[in-house]
C-alpha cells in the first residue's frame, strides 16, 4: 500500500510538471474537451431545472402521489349524499366547484371567464368577444350564439369558487401566503369566509372591489369575508370556502350546477369509499359513473423527464467522444515526443506502471481542469438566464446551480481523461529501454 501511494504521488508530481512544461498542448486538450464536458453539464443542469419546474406545482394541481381520487357525478342526490358521508372526516375531503363573481352587481367582470389577471387579454365590449378559461388555464372565445348580452365592465372579478368539506392541504399542500386558512371546526357562517389564491389577490390588490359575491345558481348574493391568501399553483383566480357555507346559498339539488364532485382520501380510508359507493348505488347511480384512481402524476412526469434526459445525455456523449478523440491525439503526439525521456526513466529503474501513471495523471488532471471551466461557465450562464427569464418563470429566479450537474461534469472530465489517456499510457509503458541507446 505504501509503495502504491508513493507511485501515485510521484505520478501526480511528474504529471503536473509535464502540464506546466507543455502549456500549449494542455490548452489544446482542454479546448478539444471543453465543449463535450460543457454539453454534459448543460444537459444535466437543464434536466434538473426542468425537473424542479415541472414538479414545483404538480402536487398543488394534481395532489400528492398515493392519494386516492374519486369523481362523483352531479346526478340525482349524489352531491348531498357525498357531503353527508364526508362530514367530520379528516382522512377524506370533498371539493365541489362553481363559478362566482365578486364585485359590483350588473357589470361585466374585469376578467371574463375567470381569465388570469396578470396577462394582457383584450376582453370587454365593443365587439371584442367573450372568453372562457378552464381549470387548466386554456382560454377560448365563446361562440357568438352562446355569448350573453354585453354589460359595461366594472369593478368585479370572476373566479373559480371551490367548496371544501375539510382541510385539503394534506392532499394538496397549498402554501399559506397571508392571513388564515379555513376553519372547519365551528358552525357555518352566513357570510362565507373565503381564502383566495395569489392570482385572485392580484386583482383585489389592484382594484377596489366591493364585497358582494354572485354565485351561479345562488338564491341571493352573499357578502364574502376574505380571510387569507394561498399559493395553489394556478394562474387563474380561484377562491376556497367551506362547503357547508357555500351550500347555505347554493342548493345542491340543482343538477348540472357543480358538474360533479371530487373526493380525495388517504390510502387507508377504504371505509369512506365503500360507504359512499353503497349510498350512491342505492340512490340509482351505476358503478360506471363512479370512478376512482390513485394519483401518480409526479412519478409519471419523473419517468418522462428521465427519458428525455437520457436522450440529451446521449447527444452530449457524442460531443464528448469528439473531445476524447482530440485529447487522445494530443496524448499520442506527446508520448511520441517523450520517447527518449521515458526510455531513460526505464533505464534508471522506473516501473512501467509509473510511466503509465504519469501519462494518465496528465490526462486526468486535464479532464478535471476542463470540468472546472465547464462548470464555471454553466453556472454563470444559469444565473444570467435566471435574471432574464425570472420574471416569466419564478422557478428560474431563485434557481441555484444543481450539484448533480457539477458532479456530472467532474465525472465526464475524469472519464474523458481516462479514455483519452489510456492508449498513450499503454504506449508509454511499452517503450523499450534500448531506445535510449539509439538516442
Amino acid at each position: 500500500m505504501r509503495r502504491f501511494s508513493g507511485r501515485l504521488r510521484s505520478a501526480l508530481i511528474i504529471g503536473v510538471q509535464g502540464i506546466r512544461a507543455r502549456k500549449t498542448r494542455t490548452l489544446l486538450s482542454i479546448v478539444s474537451l471543453f465543449l463535450g464536458v460543457l454539453a454534459v453539464v448543460v444537459v444535466q443542469a437543464g434536466a434538473e431545472t426542468a425537473n424542479r419546474a415541472a414538479l414545483a406545482n404538480i402536487e398543488l394541481m394534481m395532489g400528492k402521489d398515493g392519494t386516492i381520487q374519486m369523481w362523483v357525478p352531479d346526478d340525482k342526490h349524489a352531491i348531498s349524499l357525498t357531503l353527508d358521508t364526508l362530514k367530520g372526516r379528516t382522512d377524506a375531503v370533498g371539493a365541489l366547484g362553481v363559478s362566482a363573481i365578486i364585485g359590483e352587481p350588473g357589470v361585466n367582470p374585469i376578467n371574463p371567464g375567470g381569465a388570469p389577471l396578470d396577462q394582457p387579454y383584450d376582453f370587454g365590449p365593443q365587439g371584442r368577444g367573450q372568453f372562457f378559461c378552464d381549470a387548466q388555464g386554456y382560454c377560448k372565445e365563446v361562440p357568438p350564439q352562446q355569448q350573453t348580452e354585453q354589460m359595461p365592465t366594472g369593478a368585479a372579478i370572476e373566479l373559480s369558487l371551490t367548496g371544501l368539506t375539510g382541510d385539503v392541504r394534506p392532499f394538496r399542500p397549498y402554501q399559506l401566503v397571508a392571513g388564515l386558512w379555513l376553519d372547519f371546526t365551528g358552525p357555518p357562517s352566513l357570510a362565507p369566509r373565503v381564502v383566495v389564491n395569489k392570482a385572485a389577490a392580484i386583482g383585489f390588490g389592484r382594484y377596489q372591489i366591493p364585497a358582494e359575491m354572485r354565485i351561479r345558481g345562488a338564491k341571493a348574493n352573499p357578502t364574502p369575508r376574505i380571510i387569507g391568501v394561498v399559493d395553489d399553483g394556478r394562474d387563474q383566480p380561484a377562491a376556497y370556502v367551506r362547503a357547508d357555507e357555500l351550500t347555505n346559498w347554493v342548493p345542491t339539488t340543482t343538477q348540472g350546477l357543480f358538474g360533479g364532485m371530487e373526493v380525495l382520501r388517504t390510502p387507508d380510508a377504504h371505509d369512506v369509499e365503500q360507504i359512499l359507493k353503497r349510498r350512491l348505488l342505492a340512490d340509482g347511480l351505476t358503478s360506471d359513473q363512479i370512478s376512482s384512481n390513485m394519483i401518480q402524476s409526479k412519478k409519471e412526469i419523473e419517468g418522462q423527464l428521465a427519458m428525455f434526459r437520457l436522450i440529451f445525455l446521449g447527444i452530449a456523449g457524442l460531443v464528448l467522444l469528439i473531445g476524447i478523440a482530440g485529447i487522445l491525439n494530443v496524448g499520442l503526439a506527446t508520448v511520441g515526443e517523450r520517447v527518449e525521456e521515458f526510455a531513460l526513466r526505464r533505464a534508471v529503474g522506473t516501473p512501467r506502471s509509473l510511466l503509465a501513471g504519469i501519462v494518465l495523471a496528465e490526462t486526468l488532471l486535464t479532464g478535471l481542469f476542463t470540468a472546472a471551466a465547464a462548470i464555471g461557465v454553466a453556472s454563470v450562464c444559469l444565473k444570467i438566464v435566471g435574471r432574464i427569464l425570472g420574471g416569466r418563470e419564478p422557478v428560474l429566479a431563485h434557481m441555484d446551480f444543481p450539484w448533480q450537474a457539477g458532479l456530472a461534469g467532474i465525472l465526464a472530465g475524469l472519464v474523458a481523461g481516462l479514455l483519452g489517456g489510456l492508449i498513450p499510457a499503454i504506449r508509454a509503458a511499452r517503450i523499450p529501454i534500448a531506445t535510449v541507446m539509439r538516442a
